[in-house]
């Protein structure tokens, strides 16, 4: 047969696998190739090719690829957990979040994870990449698959398969090991050369490559207020039965969903009072400085973060850190030759700091609008001078960044970290990662309110990303406390706006393959209504009728 690999024509002998194929171009990549695409269309690679198909690869320096290294290595993880146990195991590990390039696993059962533990599941990790197993896939029947998991004890798997429309599940094998994963694995345990595990806390830490350094097992920084938060977030979700989508699913069934959201929204205001007391306890303070990665709900945050300082006596004035753009003809340009918006030399450092220290020191300043029509920064008279029970609640990216408020006193400031940390699970080994809600949160937001398609959201994506990493994740652990803004129902809530929007991304766009993966992503969720979302819930900030201007 004949085939077209990266653009030349090449003959292979029928049978031949994608692997195979792989090894006479991998010197020509960077990284080790991990998937083929095929036609346009994703294939792992111990699948057999078939006559006149164009092929490419894609390696872990990819972020399909690196997902596939990742839930790979996850599933490598599960085996070695399961052969050091053996027939006495009387629990498991289940994937709870990421911390920084770590993957945090928590105790299940009557599991009681140690240094001595930790060792020899490496060491079985090891010895079982060294032998080279084949991760293999078959296709069962739904009903077959459920039998399967639940003699397994894995309730989580038949509880998300319930509601599974199709009739049939892709189930992994790994040396008599079975699991279920939703995405693509590496061909066998060879590939899984890159990894690394720490106790901590109860649990443990599997440290993996990035995408920038595939190869490269980075060192394990811990951030202490971010693990609590999840911690938090995750316990607060075992209280109430929730734990994956499965349990959201049967909650929803039941009819309790409103009950759900109401207390989950008091919960949220509840923290946010806290946060307020804080503030107001603090009579130093004059500047709440508010940041978060993109789609966190830092607008609807900062509107209900005011109105529990006004209940407190105080009077906050929202700031737009985005009010102090450089005009745009100064903006600095990425490495692709677009606008960096997201750099910290995008913003005019010296004229905010020159304008707060003003306000600090009673003067009347003449605060900036910036028109992004006209890409310039305007003053229309909009003058302001504090009083003593006046607070600036300002917004804005690089809001923990010191050298961004570098002449303002430490007492005067109050730092607060936002972000959508996502705590549910598909099920006990599937994560949810915290980025895929935020950015179904952007995509859902930007086709309502900047006519933005799904197409564009996706495209910028990575961009966006890697503003987060280099201006808003190496600051978070500054923040004076942290807010959670996900919501444990949302994801119910957004699919049915998400949906269609994804479903307009062609085959022939670059977005396809990350669109594809997110409708499959959305399809373990049932869909709701947004009738009973309040009015001033985060959520409102993306699929609209918000009480506040967001």
């Amino acid at each position: 047969m004949t085939l077209n690999v990266d653009g030349r024509e090449v003959s292979f002998e029928k049978g031949t696998t994608y692997e195979q194929i792989a090894q006479t171009v991998q010197e020509g990549y960077a990284h080790k190739i991990v998937l083929a695409v095929a036609n346009g269309k994703i294939r792992e690679l111990f699948k057999q090719a078939s006559d006149a198909e164009t092929v490419r690869f894609l390696t872990a320096a990819n972020k399909i690829g690196h997902d596939t290294y990742v839930r790979s290595a996850t599933m490598l993880l599960m085996k070695a957990v399961s052969d050091v146990l053996g027939e006495k195991q009387s629990g498991t590990l289940k994937v709870e979040f990421s911390i920084g390039k770590g993957l945090y696993c928590s105790p299940r059962g009557d599991l009681r994870v140690d240094s001595e533990l930790t060792q020899k599941v490496q060491e079985r990790m090891r010895m079982l990449a060294g032998q080279r197993l084949p991760f293999t896939k078959a296709v069962w029947p739904t009903d077959s698959a459920v039998k399967l998991f639940c003699e397994r004890g894995m309730e989580d798997k038949v509880q998300l398969f319930r509601y599974r429309r199709g009739s049939n599940v892709n189930v992994y094998c790994l040396d008599g090991y079975y699991d279920y994963y939703y995405g693509y694995m590496v061909p066998d345990t060879g590939y899984l050369s890159w990894f690394e595990l720490l106790p901590y806390r109860d649990g443990l830490m599997m440290m993996l490559p990035s995408v920038l350094e595939p190869e490269k097992v980075p060192d394990f920084e811990e951030r202490k207020k971010l693990f609590d938060t999840l911690e938090a977030s995750a316990k607060w979700g075992s209280r109430i039965g929730i734990d994956t989508v499965g349990d959201l699913n049967d909650k929803i069934c039941s009819g309790d969903l409103a009950e759900l959201i109401l207390v989950q929204e008091a919960m949220q205001e509840s923290r946010i009072g806290y946060i307020a007391d804080e503030i107001a306890s603090r009579p130093d303070v004059k500047f709440v400085m508010i940041a978060g990665p993109s789609s966190s709900g830092k607008t609807t945050f900062s509107h209900r973060l005011s109105i529990q300082l006004k209940a407190r006596g105080l009077r906050p004035h929202p700031i737009a850190m985005d009010n102090y753009f450089v005009n745009r003809e100064q903006t600095p340009k990425d490495a692709d030759g677009n606008y960096n918006f997201e750099c910290l030399e995008a913003i005019d450092v010296e004229q905010f700091n020159q304008d707060m220290c003003g306000l600090l020191e009673g003067k009347t300043v003449d605060m900036p609008v910036f028109n992004f029509k006209s890409g310039k920064r305007e003053y229309n008279g909009n003058l302001l001078k504090l009083g003593e029970d006046d607070i600036l609640v300002i917004e804005g990216i690089h809001g923990l960044n010191e050298k961004m408020s570098h002449s303002l006193p430490a007492e005067s400031k109050f730092k607060i970290y936002i972000s959508a940390l996502t705590s549910l699970n598909v099920d006990e080994h599937n994560r949810i990662p915290t980025t895929d809600g935020r950015l179904l949160r952007r995509m859902v937001r930007d086709d309502r309110t900047r006519g933005t398609s799904a197409q564009q959201t996706l495209a910028r994506w990575a961009s966006v990303r890697r503003g987060e990493e280099e201006n808003i994740f190496p600051y978070q652990e500054s923040a004076d406390v942290m807010f959670n803004s996900a919501l444990i129902y949302e994801l119910c809530v957004l699919k049915t706006y998400a949906e269609p929007l994804l479903y307009s991304i062609g085959k022939e766009d670059p977005e396809y393959f990350e669109a594809k993966r997110l409708l499959k992503f959305l399809d373990y969720f049932l869909g709701v209504s947004s009738e009973n979302v309040p009015i001033n819930s985060i959520v409102r900030e993306f699929v609209g009728g918000s009480c506040f201007r967001v």
